[in-house]
Formats: C-alpha cells, sequence, structure tokens
C-alpha cells in the first residue's frame, strides 16, 4: 500500500506541478519560493517513505507549504546585508600596534621614574599604589605619620609626572 500511495503522490505530483506552483505562489507570494519548495517536495518523496494518504493533493500541498515556511524562517535566522555591513563599521576598541608601542614606552619610562625615587619614597609609592594598602597601615609600617605619607606621594607623584612629560596641577 505504501508503494501504491507513493506512486501516485509522484504521478499526481508530476501531472499537477503547475496548478500546485500557482496555488503556491499566490499563497507565498513569490514564485521562486514556490518553485524551490516543489523542487524539495520531489526530493522528500523520492526518499521518505510514505504510508497511505487520504488526499494526496491536500499532502503535496501542505508538504510544499511546510518546507517553504521552514526556509523563510531559516533565512529570517541569518543577518541582512545592512546588519552586516553595521557589524562590520563596529569601531575596534583594541589598541593599535602604535598605541601599544607608545604604552610600552611610557610604562618604561615610568618604572625608570619610580627607580630615580628615594628609597622611603619609592616604597611609600609603591605601597600605596601597587599594593593599594591604606595610608595608615604604610604610616605604621614605616615609622611615620599619615600625613609625610601623603607628601612622599605627592613628591613622588609629582617626579613621576616631570619624568613623564605631564605636569601635575598644586
Amino acid at each position: 500500500m505504501a508503494e501504491t500511495s507513493q506512486a501516485t503522490l509522484r504521478q499526481l505530483f508530476l501531472v499537477g506541478y503547475e496548478d500546485l506552483k500557482r496555488l503556491l505562489t499566490r499563497r507565498l507570494g513569490s514564485s521562486d519560493l514556490a518553485g524551490e519548495a516543489l523542487q524539495e517536495t520531489y526530493l522528500r518523496l523520492e526518499r521518505a517513505s510514505i504510508g497511505p494518504v487520504r488526499s494526496p493533493r491536500a499532502y503535496l500541498y501542505r508538504t510544499a507549504l511546510n518546507i517553504a515556511t521552514n526556509r523563510r524562517l531559516a533565512e529570517n535566522r541569518h543577518l541582512s546585508v545592512s546588519e552586516v555591513e553595521t557589524l562590520l563599521n563596529v569601531a575596534d576598541d583594541a589598541p593599535d600596534p602604535a598605541q601599544v608601542a607608545e604604552a610600552r614606552s611610557e610604562i618604561e619610562a615610568l618604572k625608570r621614574a619610580v627607580a630615580e625615587l628615594p628609597a622611603r619614597r619609592r616604597e611609600i609609592f609603591l605601597a600605596a599604589w601597587r599594593e593599594e594598602l591604606p595610608h595608615q597601615q604604610i604610616a605604621e609600617h614605616h615609622g611615620v605619620t599619615v600625613r609625610t605619607v601623603q607628601i612622599e606621594l605627592k613628591h613622588a607623584l609629582e617626579h613621576c609626572a616631570q619624568r613623564l612629560g605631564r605636569s601635575r596641577k598644586k
């Protein structure tokens, strides 16, 4: 019975192709989409094992319509040309090679400037900025007042700014 159904469907498809295409074109609004859906319908008829079908013409029409609907849904998941262009024109926040080289040069200059600081000032500066220790803890460690730590940090920052060619506001 399955062979008869499949053979009947194939025959009906071939004989009624133009009518099916016309109905699908009217429903889908696109002759190309209707043609593609019918082509896929025929391929499914050839590949699939189909059992008995009550209404072969309605079966063919519904199969083609479902294929067209699935194709449209798949196409809607893809980005449009304008969406792709928009994504390609998004600014890249990553630094370019020149910016990377400049940043590395500034880091090296800062390292040299820190190395030039007197030992206690350098230790206070590094404890505050690299280790992020509170001023009170730094003062206790060095046996000085919090105000002295603040003054040492101010002098260290002024020295580094001068070495990097930046003036600090006083």
